[in-house]
């Protein structure tokens, strides 16, 4: 429903918009799908945040480029009490929004944009609340209403958070996606009009492209945003030409119709390094992939159901296949190269006999039925989820377990996932900020448990205690410990089965200059120029 409105605000603009009639300085990026939409703050997928909070937005404090490290963003300083309860941000003054889709600012950004951005998820009696469906899957997942206690303007450039209990990733968490800053003022405008549905739909924000036009299936045009409080971008116009198939937008770059594309098919990656136009760009992934079990549903609520499933999948001939090099097999919940990652955790064997025994001794000698969702899109840590899903299908035949491979449309297929419709569903997760709690707790905590982020509906008080433990201490050393023993629990209790960790690569032209790969999986392209 969103995405067919945005459709319609936004689409007919584009009509008489062509390729070749791009100015010089053009980048057009070949994505691998359409938006879910226009504000970040509803969703919860990359390809969503690349459309809007990484180009149209910005947030308090952001990542240094290439780092999970945080710097100055809307907020030029910040101080934390003793106890970890009061964040007080000092804000950046002379930042301008857009002045796009016939709204023209007449102030800049201040207090008053921060407060009705975090009122607007935190308070049900807040106007915006329910507009647009008022699901704010991040937001509530990782347990902010809870942990917010209130948002209190100071003074015009002072904004202090007052929180319930300290939180150790508080400030790497206002550099998420969700985060990202709206204009209060435009938010007045649409109410008085009746049209606040249109802040969703026809994005304002302070980021560094302002939104052009958006046909679905096809493209996605913005322009650089010439007051941009960093400076103007270094190219003019960034498109978006939206190619659903990884060997299309290869052959797409190779014709050089783009000079950037998302997603490669594991196979081309050899061709497009010995390609003398190409720049592959790789480094290990801040990713796992995994298949998690609806443990709110039988038989998959049994524990020795689970860890028959788990034993009777072969992981290394999936990531073999799929990857072809380009991935490891998972352990744990969290991929090694973040800190806390407990190395000491065997993994289970591939073990059909052992399942066969496992699946007898919970009642089902005879397996059951259920199904696996294959998601629609590649990512890094899921080039082919339905590959992934034919493989899995085959090894649950060999005990018994005839599985039904499931899928819809993106958007669609999240949003049922976070209905819990699903009793076994394929997907993965890209880190936003670096900290393990962004993946231990944002996806196996009580708080994300029907919502888009704990799709395994797993809520266990041990697990839990352990993450709340962990965020009301600064000392990473303990932190580290503390999450070591919820890796612990998580194998022990098997709500998924982790699959792989895979190295990321993004190719190029090499036309393309100042381009770096993000750790938390975005496409930046502000720095970025074209030679």
């Amino acid at each position: 429903m969103r995405k067919s409105i945005a459709a319609l605000a936004l689409g007919a603009s584009l009509a008489a918009f062509s390729l070749p009639a791009l100015a010089a300085k053009t980048l057009v990026y070949c994505s691998e799908g359409n938006p879910n939409g226009f504000q970040p703050a509803l969703y919860t997928d990359g390809t969503t945040f690349d459309a809007s909070s990484r180009t149209i937005y910005s947030r308090l404090v952001e990542f240094k480029p290439g780092t999970t490290e945080v710097e100055p963003g809307l907020a030029t300083s910040w101080e934390v009490s003793p106890d970890g309860k009061t964040y007080t941000f000092h804000l950046r003054k002379g930042v301008r929004f857009q002045s796009n889709f016939g709204f023209t600012p007449t102030r800049d950004f201040d207090a008053d944009d921060v407060v009705f951005t975090f009122e607007r998820m935190l308070d049900k009696n807040n106007p915006y609340h329910r507009v647009s469906g008022g699901t704010y899957d991040y937001f509530n997942g990782m347990g902010m209403p809870k942990l917010i206690k209130a948002i209190r303007k100071l003074d015009s450039y002072t904004v202090r958070f007052d929180l319930n209990q300290p939180n150790a990733a508080f400030l790497a968490d206002m550099a998420m996606d969700f985060a990202s800053i709206d204009s209060a003022q435009y938010a007045d405008k649409l109410a008085k009009e009746n049209k606040k549905q249109d802040l969703d739909l026809k994005p304002i924000g302070t980021g560094p492209f302002e939104l052009v036009a958006y046909q679905p299936d096809s493209m996605i045009r913005y322009r650089a945003f010439p007051q941009y409080w960093r400076g103007k971008a270094a190219i003019d116009n960034l498109v978006f030409a939206i190619t659903p198939n990884a060997s299309v937008r290869w052959a797409k770059l190779r014709a050089g119709e783009c000079q950037i594309m998302a997603y490669p098919n594991p196979t081309d990656i050899k061709a497009m390094q010995a390609d003398k136009s190409i720049e592959v760009l790789s480094q290990p992934g801040l990713n796992v992939g995994y298949l998690a079990f609806n443990t709110e549903k039988k038989p998959l609520d049994n524990v020795e159901v689970r860890k028959a499933l788990y034993m009777a999948i072969n992981k290394k001939a999936i990531v073999d296949a799929v990857f072809q090099g380009t991935a490891t097999v998972a352990v744990n919940p969290m991929p090694p190269t973040i800190w806390g990652y407990d190395q000491s955790i065997k993994d289970y064997p591939h073990d059909p006999a052992e399942a066969k025994k496992l699946l007898a001794k919970a009642g089902y000698p005879n397996g059951f039925e259920t199904d696996i969702w294959a998601m629609p899109v590649s990512r890094p840590y899921n080039p082919d989820a339905r590959r992934m899903a034919v493989m899995i299908q085959s090894d649950w035949a060999k005990i018994g377990v005839k599985a039904k491979i499931v899928t819809y449309e993106w958007g669609e297929y999240l949003k049922r996932l976070g209905q819990a419709e699903h009793r076994t569903a394929l997907l993965g997760w890209t880190g936003d900020n670096g900290d393990p709690d962004n993946f231990l707790n944002t996806l196996l905590g009580c708080a994300g448990v029907h919502t888009t982020q704990n799709i395994a509906q797993w809520c266990n008080k041990p697990y839990q205690n352990l993450m709340d433990e962990a965020l009301q201490t600064t000392d990473q050393s303990k932190r580290a410990k503390l999450y070591e023993q919820a890796q612990v629990i998580f194998h022990q209790q098997v709500p998924w089965v982790p699959i792989d960790y895979s190295t990321v690569y993004m190719p190029m032209s090499k036309k393309v200059r100042g381009y770096t790969i993000s750790p938390t999986g975005g496409h930046i392209f502000y720095g970025v120029s074209l030679e």
